[in-house]
Parts: C-alpha cells; sequence; structure tokens
C-alpha cells in the first residue's frame, strides 16, 4: 500500500542524509522525496512516498522517530489529506502539434511556460495521476525532451496539524 510519511526535521546539513541513509540501509525504497524549510528557519519538513504493509510502515515510523534530527514524523496516508505535486515538462513542437499541445494543456488545465520555434515548457501543479495522465497524453502527441517532478506536498485536511513539540 502507498504510504504518504511527512517528517518534520532540524533544519541542520546532513538530516536529509540520515534519513535516506536509514530507508536505505533497511531496504525501503523511496518512491518520492520533497523537502524545505518551514516557516520556523530552524525546522525543515520532509515529505515521502513509499509502499509497503500496515506493519512495515509502523517499523519505519518507529525507526525513524529515533534519528536524532527528527522532531515529529506522521503518517498522512490514513486521515483525510490533499497531496500535491508540481511538473515541468518541455516537449518538442512544430507546426502539426503546437496546436494540439496547446489543446491538450488547456484541457489538464495546465500552464506553458516558455515557447520557442520548436519546444514548449508546460507545467502542471496537480496529483501524481493528474501528472502522469498529461505526460502520457502529451507522449502521444510529441516527444517528450524532458521532466522534472517536484515530489509529493502533503497536509491533512482541517485543523489536524504536524508541528514541533
Amino acid at each position: 500500500m502507498r504510504h504518504i510519511i511527512t517528517i518534520l526535521l532540524q533544519n541542520e546539513a546532513g538530516a536529509l542524509a540520515r534519513v535516506a541513509n536509514m530507508f536505505a540501509a533497511r531496504g525501503y525504497n523511496i518512491d518520492s522525496l520533497s523537502v524545505a524549510p518551514t516557516h520556523d528557519p530552524t525546522v525543515s519538513r520532509l515529505t515521502l512516498v513509499t509502499a509497503g504493509s500496515e506493519s512495515v510502515i509502523e517499523q519505519i515510523i518507529k525507526q525513524t522517530r529515533k534519528l536524532i534530527d527528527v522532531v515529529e514524523i506522521a503518517d498522512l496516508s490514513s486521515t483525510d489529506h490533499i497531496e500535491c505535486e508540481l511538473l515541468m515538462a518541455k516537449v518538442a513542437v512544430n507546426a502539426e502539434s503546437a496546436r494540439k499541445v496547446v489543446e491538450c494543456v488547456r484541457e489538464h488545465r495546465a500552464q506553458i511556460l516558455d515557447e520557442t520555434e520548436d519546444t514548449r515548457m508546460i507545467q502542471l501543479a496537480g496529483t501524481g495521476q493528474e501528472i502522469d495522465a498529461l505526460v502520457s497524453e502529451l507522449g502521444k502527441i510529441t516527444s517528450i525532451l524532458e521532466v522534472d517532478r517536484s515530489g509529493v506536498a502533503a497536509m491533512a485536511r482541517g485543523r489536524r496539524v504536524v508541528v514541533a513539540a
């Protein structure tokens, strides 16, 4: 099962590496990883996506909580949450495909960030499924030259928050 785990870390050199190394050392795969400082400059928020059974995820959380830099950790998958990912993609265009690319971008509520004679750079913020659908459709229309995805950002809906204790 897919799990979204959010971790508040002390914003110090090596904190991210220690979390990633803990996953690697135990054979856990990280499917997506996003990290940045929070409104508190001493704390960063790391959001990762991994897969595993409930017992595996419980073990991951227990082991991660023991790391010195970890302030708080939560599995958002079991709560009502909103997740979002950012895609930037560069595609090739010619006279024939340019119009189709624009139609595809509009249909998926994406934006064109940059245009050259033979390329378009596209941006979409949405769920992983929405991004996958756009990339798939673009691939049927034209050649995809480059893709950059931010990784998942997620928060629980409503008043529930993950905060430093």
